[in-house]
């Protein structure tokens, strides 16, 4: 399965927008999005996306009743800080971040070194970035709103060949 793969949307509705079409050239059937959507509004569109769809709140995420309204009305699959997620027999972990960029990687990284996971997605940082540890991947998708790089991007991501693209746009 093709999964696409975004953060830090921060209610940036025409780059979300041209984050899909991407996702759709890419033959992309579910959606990850790992923190900081921001508003109802923006998460409303994100559930329009055909197929499933997957989020975490991240730090700057507002009114967080009615994400979750929205997302058990849309089936969709929202948590709070983490989520494990198992596709295609691969476990993938998911999360936002946690206190600085610094941080955040240092525990996805750390996560990472546990090899109990294929593939470690996660956000916050802004910054699109992948490696490897052992045979685990640790992958940012960057931002899509680029409001602080300047740059936009996502990622897609193959669960049967743990093969990944970071896409800017």
């Amino acid at each position: 399965m093709i999964v696409g793969v975004m953060s830090d949307t921060h209610d940036n509705l025409e780059a979300l927008l041209k984050a899909f079409e991407i996702f759709r050239k890419n033959g992309v059937e579910a959606v990850i999005h790992l923190g900081d959507i921001i508003s109802p509004f923006t998460f409303m569109r994100i559930l329009e996306y055909p197929g499933r769809i997957v989020a975490v709140l991240g730090n700057n995420d507002g009114d967080v009743l009615l994400l979750k309204e929205l997302a058990v009305k849309a089936g969709a699959v929202l948590r709070r800080d983490v989520y494990v997620m198992e596709v295609t027999g691969r476990k993938i972990f998911l999360m936002h971040g946690f206190g600085d960029a610094e941080t955040t990687k240092t525990i996805a990284h750390a996560i990472a070194i546990t090899g109990k996971f294929d593939a470690i997605l996660y956000g916050h940082t802004h910054k699109a970035e992948v490696t490897q540890i052992g045979k685990v991947i640790v992958l940012n998708p960057g931002e899509v709103c680029g409001y602080l790089t300047g740059r936009r991007s996502v990622a897609t991501l193959n669960t049967a060949t743990l093969e990944y693209k970071i896409i800017e746009f």
